[in-house]
């Protein structure tokens, strides 16, 4: 600790801590321009300014560490004027443009010169006009109004990790622009724009919408990832023209792509905006919500009282909220049925209840913000950056700034790559011996066994490491490697994802993770927690309110088989886009078969095709409700703006059917719903309604969890192809193939290939290539990529013209193709 005084006030801090942050701990503000809490300082405009006693120039508050005994004096006339001579000197080279630039009523600047009393100029210059970069995508950069106070390249650096932007040049001629000058290539999440001061960088899609006073302002909970973001959205006229995040969010203000530019689906032209209903001729038509329903109720009934509840089965969706998820299980109990389930069912509910059985939790076992300060993290089977952003930047976070040691295990090379320590780039299909590798090296390393774990050293005795590493495809100097980073650590967090959960055999090796996470001590209450991810937002709540097969329900693929069978005749999709699941073209034949199809959603999608029933719903920005982040957080939504033309919030769809159904005129809403809720699942008790949400209970870690029996493994086959389907980070499932914004980045899907690959097929970046597997074929532009391993192909999951989903089978995202030129 170090004493020191500040104004008269006797302070006491860390040694290491600024002034400016010893004063904030005695409520002394300093003015500040540059600075910003979430990334290093820069000490770039000198705002700061503070006279230290014995010193004789004024030092900057910002990057000056405190020292034993001094004395800082924060507030004099002379610091004063010159802090106002600051700001005059910071205004002879600045376009006085305001009433045309974007950040006029929220730009710091403004806010200096007015606090700063920076009223008069006393300096000239000849302004010489720098170029804007007009061509970057979806960012605008005006370097004529840029103070450089170099924000933005700290936060690309620091927060997102992507290295895009620098200072260039030197002198007058210095300013922000691209590491190459061609224009930007990044990730575009925009946390750029929002730690700019100034107008030097905007977002395109919000240029001239209008002055930010004029916008009403939203609390919200991003709908896309799972990582429960907090937003605002800005609306006017009944349309959501921005989105942003405060810096003293849990987010910290950071966003991705998704998050910051997504929301321009709600404007898409595929919005649903009227009940349609299949008549007589065989044509949907558009039809009033009563006829709608009424018909819809009046058929469901007709086949529960002929074939009874089995005879129907429902497909919900992790965009809902808890409320409408819940309403949804409440609707199949009245009809008798259990055949309920959702694209959860692909593996994330399987991953679940494997958490479950084994630690007593579902979700995460803690927080997001505890990854922040784990010493030790091992992401496996996951992209981060695709599946949940947020989680990444804290995973980032502590591996650059808090020296947390970072193994990255995964068939590609993904972005976290160049924070790792150790990489374990396996074979396809080989994720049970890396785990196994890693056990048999912590145990043999020495960390302490819990109890009962015993006839866990014996099986790994058992097995050759030599032999596991063979058919992973790793090294054993690489897992040793590994192995290091995580010994003697007491904070180890295990995050784990898509790769992992939707691969062959995936419960077998999440039960042996489970193990593994035993032997880190990730588990206990101690340690860094564990983290399943998945990439939609309320998945975790979905599962919580009861959307997934009953004791005798049928899972996806069970009501697939229902349906071409002629048991199922009645199917009610819920916001569930059948481009998003795999095998669907099977889907699609058997969706032709059935007496009822009732979909409910946002857009027009392929089940249209076949729908007897269409029910127009509003997207999150259109209702309120909860979300359950991945880590248990439960958070309030609310209302921005209406839903488009006769479209509804889907919790009063639900409602309106279920008193059809029941004869009930009970009126149902969001808070009558989640009161039911909290008596059927007690750990949402806690809910309160309120802007920051709560963390729902029941997620106490067990300490008796029963470990796994180690079994030799397999050797996974290694055909001559295999293709990856997932996710990419500049779309979040389906519905930002439907925003401008998310398109005019990555436009299309694609097809990645191994430049060994590309060479002994021909084929060129760009041109096309046509893969085909026992359930569909695609054709698509080739990448050329040496982030890939011969013989792994990678195609996004997003697209809907590319349609990789098609040539999946079962839950696996994981198949051998035949490539060809195409």
């Amino acid at each position: 600790m170090v004493s020191l005084t500040i104004d008269g006030k006797s302070v006491q801090v860390e040694k290491g801590t600024t002034i400016l942050e010893a004063a904030a701990t005695v409520g002394i503000t300093i003015p500040t321009l540059c600075w910003l809490k979430k990334v290093s300082p820069t000490g770039a405009c000198r705002v700061c300014a503070v006279e230290v006693a014995g010193v004789e120039r004024t030092m900057t508050a910002c990057n000056t560490p405190v020292k034993e005994g001094i004395e800082v004096t924060t507030d004099t006339p002379a610091l004063r004027e010159a802090r106002r001579k600051i700001m005059e000197l910071m205004l002879v080279n600045h376009p006085l443009d305001c009433p045309v630039c974007d950040a006029g009523g929220e730009c710091d600047l403004q806010d200096s010169c007015y606090a700063l009393n920076a009223t008069k100029q006393d300096y000239s210059a000849i302004l010489e006009r720098k170029a804007i970069r007009y061509d970057w995508p979806l960012i605008e950069s005006d370097p004529n109004r840029c103070i450089l106070c170099e924000k933005c390249v700290k936060v690309d650096h620091e927060v997102v990790g992507c290295d895009a932007i620098m200072v260039v040049n030197k002198g007058e001629d210095a300013i922000i622009d691209t590491v190459d000058g061609k224009p930007l290539n990044c990730e575009f999440c925009g946390n750029c724009v929002a730690a700019c001061p100034t107008g030097a960088l905007i977002t395109k899609p919000f240029k001239f919408k209008g002055r930010p006073w004029t916008f009403n302002r939203i609390p919200s909970v991003c709908a896309f990832c799972g990582a429960g973001c907090q937003i605002d959205y800005h609306a006017k006229d009944g349309r959501v023209e921005r989105v942003t995040s405060e810096d003293d969010s849990y987010n910290n203000g950071n966003l991705c792509i998704n998050g910051r530019f997504g929301y321009r689906y709600l404007h898409s032209s595929e919005r649903l905006a009227d009940p349609l209903l299949r008549g007589d001729s065989g044509a949907l038509a558009k039809t009033d919500w009563n006829t709608a329903l009424t018909a819809t109720a009046a058929k469901l009934k007709e086949i529960v009282a002929r074939d009874g509840g089995k005879a129907v089965a429902g497909l919900g969706s992790p965009r809902l909220t808890n409320e409408e998820s819940f309403l949804f299980r409440k609707l199949f109990s009245e009809l008798g049925s259990s055949n309920l389930d959702s694209e959860a069912g692909l593996g994330f509910a399987q991953a679940q209840a494997q958490m479950q059985r084994r630690f007593g939790f579902t979700g995460a076992s803690k927080q997001l913000d505890a990854l922040d300060e784990a010493q030790a993290i091992l992401v496996f089977g996951c992209d981060l950056n695709a599946e949940a952003t947020g989680a990444e930047y804290r995973v980032i976070k502590a591996a650059s700034k808090k020296d947390a040691r970072l193994v990255l295990v995964n068939m590609r090379d993904v972005k976290l790559r160049k924070f790792s320590n150790a990489h374990l780039k396996h074979l396809p299909g080989a994720e049970l011996q890396v785990i196994y590798a890693l056990m048999k090296g912590l145990v043999e390393a020495g960390v302490a066994l819990p109890a009962g774990a015993e006839s866990i050293k014996d099986g790994l005795a058992q097995l050759s490491m030599d032999e596991l590493c063979q058919q992973a495809g790793v090294t054993v100097a690489a897992v040793e490697n590994a192995v290091r980073q995580m010994t003697g650590m007491t904070r180890v967090a295990i995050v784990f994802g898509a790769d992992l959960i939707r691969s062959a055999d995936a419960s077998t090796k999440i039960a042996a993770l489970a193990d593994l996470a035993v032997l880190t001590g990730s588990a206990t209450e101690q340690g860094g927690g564990i983290f399943p991810i998945d990439a939609k937002n309320n998945t975790v709540g979905m599962l919580d309110m009861g959307v997934a097969p009953g004791a005798d329900g049928k899972d996806i693929w069970g009501i697939v088989e229902g349906i071409e069978q002629g048991s199922i005749k009645a199917l009610y999709l819920l916001g569930c886009d059948l481009s998003g699941l795999p095998d669907n073209q099977r889907i699609r034949k058997a969706l032709a078969k059935l007496e009822l199809l009732v979909v409910q959603d946002v857009f027009q999608g392929d089940s249209l095709e076949y729908a007897h029933v269409v029910l127009p719903a509003g997207a999150a920005a259109e209702k309120s409700g909860s979300f359950t982040s991945l880590d248990n957080r439960v958070q309030a939504i609310f209302k921005a703006v209406d839903a488009p033309g006769q479209a509804k919030e889907d919790w009063a769809i639900l409602a309106d059917l279920y008193g059809r159904l029941t004869g009930s005129a009970q009126r149902i809403t969001p808070a009558g719903v989640m009161a039911e809720i909290k008596e059927s699942a007690k750990t949402y008790q806690p809910f309160d309604g309120s802007r920051n949400g709560v963390i729902k209970g029941g997620s106490a870690v067990r300490s008796d969890a029963p470990l796994a029996p180690i079994a030799k493994p397999a050797a996974p086959a290694q055909p001559k192809f295999q293709l990856l389907v997932g996710p990419i980070g500049f779309h979040n499932g389906t519905s930002t193939t439907r925003s401008d914004a998310n398109l005019d980045v990555a436009p299309a899907g694609f097809v990645e290939l191994h430049p060994v690959d590309a060479s002994a097929l021909g084929i060129a970046d760009g041109a096309n290539v046509k893969l085909s597997s026992g359930t569909g074929a695609l054709t698509a532009a080739a990448r050329i990529s040496d982030k890939l391993q011969p013989g792994l192909l990678f195609a996004p999951s997003h697209f809907r013209d590319l349609n990789a989903n098609a040539l999946l089978k079962g839950n696996c995202n994981l198949v051998e193709v035949k490539v060809e030129k195409a």
